[in-house]
């Protein structure tokens, strides 16, 4: 059957405007890179503030009372809540109204019950006062008559000065327990005198000099009868320069100077020494056991003023000690002694716990391939491994003495659950009577009571809105329900949950973990280039667990413009097995790439929308270390990089940081990892931003990644931002940076940047 039809000039006239207009509608709501993408993104970060409703912050435990604090957004503003755990009770801490009546009677400036934002919030006097700091000011308020006072710092007319460093040669003299004597540094040597007589004086050392002075870091022995400290030899500092090109208060530019160690610098050596104030003569103790020292700890005295210890770290951090040295011989023994065929995690994963004045000791290492809990005697025999298995020994957050327990929390013990996740419990010293205290499927995040009888317990995913509780810290049993975050706001305005996704690394066996961000008006009928997010520090893990509206680097607002955005945490990050760790070792520049593109590969055959032919990548800091040297190590996958803040080569960074990781002596693994003397590999498309300020990491490394493009005669783009630090480059790069990968990425040319003056962001 054939059907006909007949229009008139005015009804074709319609039927185009109608084809036109839904033809623009659709390329307005299916296009990438446009105003409209830019303009939704913007409008979106202004919707993502206070989007979550009750979840709970700024939990604070009353000292002395089974009662917290906390606020929670809410749909008629913020609410303030009184827990009291033993009472199983929850109500307003206070009663706002009348609170924000006072603060704007004292003032003068209105102030909304719903609209009070305090820090520092806490309620003393019995229950009766209750502190807090608003407007930049700290204030008390008389909860009888709701008066409120500004508590104003006194004058004392005395300067404030903070303990010297430990390298200092000057520093401030220290009384003895009995109150007896007083000790100081004077020319370099240690001196005392009694505190009755300043004429009773006598000089415990003879050797000090201003390259190799004593400590003023003085320490007494409790009994008062000995004196210790660390004698130093003195390193050269290593200044670094840096031009404030623009400075607020003046016209010519500024320059500025700081020491800042790099890797193979030379460091200051210590000799701990020891002092017997009856006879005034030091006793000499022994320095071969401490060669090579990367740091050395100030000494510290046990109760009973028998000994006192020290903590050694050999350079390259593969020897760390505890060491003991005998107050009456000086005679010096080793405690515990770590090694490492690779690094020893002394920043991240150090921790020790002398129980009953140094009788046993709580220590923490990776020893059997996970971070775990061991227990020493007083003499440094093992007697037992606290916490066992291929999980991780996260944080010790109690240790109970009298029941011989302690709480901690760890990751990685629950099969069925994300490796990173923190969960808590509570285990014996001797290892037995493992206790799970949370077991939920998510992220917890906890505040004990100072007794640590309770605890506070949210709880949440990336793609979970946050559950918060009372528990008992004894069992974990849930006490009483307090909140459950409402997303609702949020997800109204089009905002996506982020995506979990798993795939195995580049042994095929590994998992790796890592989100998908879609944008909101995601299109699973389109081809959408992928953005990594990149930050693959050796010292810590970075993909988000808790829900939040948006991490660091502002990912939803950069899928807005028509990308999907990823984040993953590849092998040579923390918070997984040694071996995991271990990757990093030497190796910086590998940055978990090859798990990382695995992943992406994988999740690309599962969503046939992600463009794997359009792959960019950005990052800070060390993410900018490994953004720029994505393209020059793995040009076949990564197509356009954005480095903000780099490190560019190890030997330009500070020394910490770099020799933990990539070793000591200097060898050639750090020209091997440096993106300064690979950049003639440079492929693709690279933008580099710089803040001229930047106090983390030397700008000069920035700079001499330029030097080395620009002799490889290579293709880039620069911005360097006068005045700013260590930053992804503030608004102005963030705008720089989303235009370069519209450009680069979806071959749009990005708007004209006049829509950034007009463009009105609509309040929460």
């Amino acid at each position: 059957m054939i059907y006909t039809f007949q229009l008139t000039a005015a009804d074709f006239k319609k039927a185009i405007g109608l084809m036109a207009t839904a033809f623009l509608f659709s390329f307005s709501l299916h296009a990438q890179g446009t105003l409209q993408d830019y303009q939704r993104a913007e409008t979106l970060n202004g919707q993502m503030q206070h989007a979550v409703y009750n979840s709970p912050e700024n939990i604070q435990w009353i000292e002395g009372q089974h009662k917290f604090l906390y606020s929670v957004f809410t749909p008629q503003g913020r609410q303030y809540i009184m827990v009291d755990a033993a009472g199983l009770s929850r109500q307003p801490a206070f009663d706002q109204a009348k609170l924000a009546q006072s603060l704007s009677s004292v003032t003068g400036k209105p102030v909304e019950a719903g609209q009070l934002e305090l820090s520092n919030l806490n309620i003393i006097a019995n229950g009766q006062q209750l502190v807090f700091r608003a407007n930049g000011k700290d204030w008390t308020c008389n909860l009888a008559d709701y008066q409120c006072t500004e508590v104003k710092k006194q004058k004392t007319g005395l300067v404030d000065h903070d303990d010297p460093e430990d390298d200092d040669p000057k520093g401030k003299s220290v009384t003895s327990p009995d109150g007896k004597w007083i000790a100081y540094i004077r020319n370099y040597n240690v001196y005392i005198h009694a505190a009755a007589d300043e004429k009773d004086e006598y000089q415990l050392s003879f050797d000090g000099s201003e390259g190799d002075y004593y400590s003023p870091q003085l320490s007494w022995s409790p009994d008062a009868q000995k004196l210790a400290t660390n004698k130093i030899r003195v390193n050269k500092p290593h200044w670094v320069y840096l031009i404030e090109s623009s400075p607020k208060d003046q016209l010519q530019p500024k320059l500025h100077t700081r020491n800042y160690l790099k890797p193979g610098d030379a460091l200051s050596q210590k000799q701990p020494s020891l002092f017997i104030v009856k006879t005034k003569k030091q006793v000499a103790v022994d320095l071969s056991l401490i060669p090579a020292q990367y740091s050395l700890s100030s000494p510290e005295w046990h109760k009973d003023s028998r000994s006192f210890t020290f903590e050694y770290n050999q350079r390259g951090h593969q020897e760390y000690k505890v060491m003991e040295v005998d107050a009456t011989t000086g005679k010096v023994n080793t405690l515990i002694d770590e090694t490492s065929k690779t690094f020893i995690n002394y920043s991240g994963r150090h921790y020790r716990y002398d129980i009953a004045d140094g009788k046993e000791i709580i220590w923490a290492s990776e020893r059997d391939g996970w971070n775990h809990l061991y227990l020493y005697d007083g003499h440094g025999k093992l007697k037992n491994q606290i916490t066992k298995g291929n999980w991780v020994m996260r944080e010790v957050v109690n240790v109970d003495e009298k029941k011989r327990q302690l709480i901690f929390s760890a990751s990685g013990r629950n099969a069925d659950q994300d490796p990173y996740f923190l969960q808590y419990y509570r285990i014996n010293f001797d290892g037995s009577g493992l206790k799970a205290l949370t077991t939920e499927n998510a992220n917890h995040k906890v505040v004990f009571s100072p007794d640590f009888s309770y605890f506070e317990d949210t709880y949440s995913r990336v793609d979970m809105a946050p559950v918060s509780v009372l528990r008992s810290a004894a069992d974990g049993k849930i006490i009483m329900p307090l909140e459950k975050g409402d997303i609702s706001p949020l997800l109204a305005s089009g905002w996506k949950l982020p995506e979990v996704f798993t795939a195995k690394g580049r042994d095929g066996k590994t998992d790796i973990w890592g989100i998908i961000i879609r944008p909101s008006n995601f299109d699973p009928a389109k081809k959408y280039p992928v953005i990594e997010y990149i930050y693959a520090g050796p010292q810590d893990s970075f993909v988000p667990k808790n829900f939040v509206t948006d991490s660091r680097g502002s990912l939803h607002e950069m899928a807005e413009l028509g990308f999907i955005i990823v984040q993953i945490d590849g092998m040579g990050t923390a918070n997984r097995s040694k071996a995991f760790h271990d990757v990093c070792w030497k190796d910086l520049k590998d940055a978990g790439f090859p798990d990382r593109i695995a992943w992406m590969k994988s999740a690309a055959k599962q969503y046939s929308y992600m463009d794997l032919d359009r792959v960019g990548i950005w990052g800070n800091s060390a993410g900018g270390q490994n953004s720029a040297g994505a393209l020059l190590f793995h040009p076949e996958f990564y197509k356009v990089a954005v480095s903000s803040s780099g490190c560019h080569d190890n030997r330009m960074d500070k020394i910490w940081w770099n020799e933990q990781w990539m070793g000591y002596p200097i060898g050639k693994q750090y020209e091997e990892s440096s993106n300064v003397t690979n950049a003639y590999r440079l492929q693709g498309k690279l933008l580099l931003i710089l803040g001229e300020m930047d106090e983390n990491v030397d700008p000069s490394s920035t700079i001499q990644l330029i030097n080395a493009l620009v002799k490889a005669n290579k293709n880039f783009d620069f911005l360097e931002i006068p005045g700013m630090g260590h930053s992804l480059g503030g608004d102005y790069g963030e705008h720089k940076r989303r235009d370069f990968f519209v450009k680069h990425l979806l071959g749009v040319d990005p708007p004209e940047w006049t829509w950034k003056q007009s463009i009105s962001v609509p309040k929460p």
